[in-house]
């Protein structure tokens, strides 16, 4: 992964295979550093043997974040979770992802924000990824997960903390799966469930005791 200040806009990445890569697309930045990352055009890739994450968007890199990634452990201590926002909060909004096809990776997909400034718009379409881990979404807001399958080892299929405004659309729960969706996060609501199956799931919903009620609409399908 490259470091970059100042932003990134208007990319697009296309028609890309990546074997055996550390992770397969990877957008990072930290509180302190500014910058705008925001529309971004991700479609047509194909993975295999990603030894890190298949998908990473993560404002928090080198903080304690609740997912850590490689090399954060070298990285000085966050700042705190109510920090205000200056021109050194970094943003990340206007992402589009499309038709990934991903063999093998330690995580599916992380999207990462801050509390003060949440990963804003962001569309996963058409994947198909298998990893140890599944996807997690924190402080995120506008979230699109749709005609998704998202095969993990272990761990829940999708865990949502902090995050607001969510359709998971078309989710593929697979068989013997130990958690299709679980929610955590006081800032956690409407999160809608369309045409999705939770039965091949052990447990379909687990929900923490800090998310409001009626965070979850649309439901399981009967």
């Amino acid at each position: 992964g490259s470091e970059m200040s100042g932003g990134v806009r208007n990319v697009e990445v296309s028609d890309c295979v990546f074997i055996g890569t550390d992770t397969g697309l990877r957008f990072k930045s930290t509180r302190g550093r500014g910058g705008v990352v925001e529309n971004i055009l991700i479609r047509n890739i194909i993975m295999k043997d990603i030894p890190a994450q298949a998908i990473t968007f993560n404002l928090f890199y080198g903080g304690q974040a609740p997912v850590p990634e490689p090399g954060d452990e070298e990285r000085p201590a966050p700042v705190p979770g109510n920090a205000a926002v200056t021109e050194e909060t970094p943003s990340f909004r206007n992402i589009s992802i499309s038709n990934v096809v991903c063999h093998g990776a330690a995580q599916a997909v992380v999207l990462q924000g801050l509390p003060e400034m949440p990963l804003l718009n962001v569309e996963l379409k058409n994947l198909v990824i298998t990893a140890e881990t599944g996807l997690t979404c924190t402080d995120a807001d506008r979230i699109q997960i749709k005609n998704v399958k998202i095969v993990p080892v272990k761990g829940p299929v999708l865990s949502l903390v902090n995050s607001r405004n969510v359709a998971i659309d078309r989710v593929t729960c697979p068989p013997g799966a130990d958690v299709f969706l679980s929610l955590s996060g006081g800032k956690t609501r409407n999160i809608n469930l369309y045409d999705t199956d939770l039965r091949p799931a052990r447990k379909g919903v687990e929900t923490a005791a800090d998310v409001p009620p009626n965070a979850l609409t649309g439901g399981p399908n009967p």
